[in-house]
């Protein structure tokens, strides 16, 4: 990554409540960049932390799907709370596509949508694809669901598809798609709202060790970027990252509480995002340190 993109910045996007037209001004803003660049430049760039968790959330789908169209984006995989693909009922079948998303992330802002689906044959067992739809074509439909508190300014919606057709991507939608995008979401996200955090401290004026902490972080994650999703070694490193962001809580915290109020607040409401995914990150570390020299 070209780093003097970030050390250089000084400039910061005002909020837009359309989301889609929010991320069409970054990428006119940010131009034909690796989706590392987009997550850490467009984190750095964003007005709020929610809106720099949506920038890493879009740039984690680019490395999962190269080919995504340039605009918002969004993955639909959860069901009743669960990612097991035997608790899933969305079914394809010929290029149809029939079911229920139930929380799926700026859906109703999205244009393009990556659908988790069963298309295992009858008695087989449980097997995922992975298929696209456009919002607004037959047979989709989004429900915009009400604000929550933490980050409420990134909507989310409920899907519906009723026989809607659809394009199919290569490969298992569980292991090509599902299983490695955690990795992806934790990695962009992790570097987009450090980036966040950085441009505050670049605005607040923080001290200069705690900056330079937060660039080595970012340094970190671009080496983890490189990773393949499935790579132990890469887990073990991410790990390590997470273990980073970790110990510099209480000292971004008292920054925070140092600088402009509503920095604090934002953060103070939204930072709880970065621990959502805790607990599959411990399994996936655990996993990886048992295979590794470190366990």
């Amino acid at each position: 990554m070209p780093w003097q993109n970030l050390l250089k910045r000084r400039d910061r996007l005002p909020a837009n409540p359309d989301l889609a037209e929010g991320f069409a001004t970054l990428l006119q803003q940010v131009g034909t960049v690796t989706p590392f660049e987009l997550a850490v430049v467009g984190g750095r760039l964003m007005a709020t932390p929610g809106l720099a968790f949506l920038v890493g959330y879009q740039a984690a789908l680019r490395m999962l799907w190269p080919s995504a169209p340039p605009s918002l984006g969004a993955l639909c995989a959860t069901e009743q709370r669960s990612l097991r693909v035997a608790d899933m009922q969305t079914r394809l079948t010929d290029l149809r596509l029939s079911g229920r998303k139930d929380f799926v992330t700026a859906g109703d802002a999205a244009d393009w949508l990556l659908i988790a689906a069963r298309s295992e044959g009858p008695g087989d067992d449980p097997r995922l694809s992975l298929a696209v739809v456009y919002p607004g074509e037959p047979g989709v439909r989004v429900e915009k669901l009400p604000a929550i508190p933490l980050m409420p300014d990134i909507s989310h919606g409920r899907l519906f598809l009723d026989n809607a057709l659809c394009e199919l991507l290569a490969g298992d939608g569980w292991d090509a798609y599902v299983k490695p995008f955690r990795t992806l979401e934790d990695v962009y996200v992790l570097s987009a709202m450090t980036a966040w955090l950085y441009g505050v401290g670049q605005d607040g004026d923080w001290p200069q060790g705690l900056s330079l902490r937060l660039l080595a972080l970012l340094a970190g994650c671009a080496e983890v970027s490189r990773q393949a999703p499935n790579n132990l070694a890469g887990h073990v490193l991410l790990g390590g990252l997470f273990a980073q962001f970790d110990g510099l809580k209480v000292e971004v915290n008292q920054a925070l509480a140092d600088g402009p109020p509503e920095w604090a607040a934002m953060w103070q409401r939204d930072q709880s995002v970065m621990d959502l995914a805790a607990g599959a990150r411990a399994k996936r570390l655990a996993k990886a340190l048992a295979g590794s020299s470190l366990s």
